[in-house]
């Protein structure tokens, strides 16, 4: 059973930091690249950080380049996602994603449950 599991959201001031987990199991995590998406009320869901399996290359949306940094563990089966200098529009709730290929060879995303990320004053 694939399970991505959420953790380390919170309430943060502005200008704060906060470091997210995601622990996976239920699949080969070394063999696959992971995702951070956010999601606010009202708004679509969006790619905010990924990495490739190995962690040789990452990718950022434009709105967190220089504060957010994705990083794993894959002896861990963990994904990191530190979250500096964070604004009150970073406000959402936070996913991890894969997209994981299944046996009639269709493409499956999995997702987490989510971790609230609020940052107010």
């Amino acid at each position: 059973q694939v399970q991505l599991v959420e953790s380390g959201g919170g309430l943060v001031q502005p200008g704060g930091s906060l470091r997210l987990s995601c622990t996976a199991s239920g699949f080969t995590f070394t063999r696959s690249a992971m995702n951070w998406y956010r999601q606010a009320p009202g708004k679509e869901r969006e790619l905010v950080a990924s990495i490739t399996d190995a962690g040789t290359s990452t990718n950022y949306a434009d709105s967190v380049k220089g504060r957010f940094t994705i990083s794993r563990d894959n002896a861990k089966n963990t994904v990191y996602l530190q979250m500096n200098s964070l604004k009150p529009e970073d406000t959402a709730v936070y996913y991890c994603n894969t997209i994981l290929v299944g046996s009639s060879w269709s493409l499956n995303n999995y997702w987490g449950q989510g971790t609230q990320v609020t940052v107010s004053s």
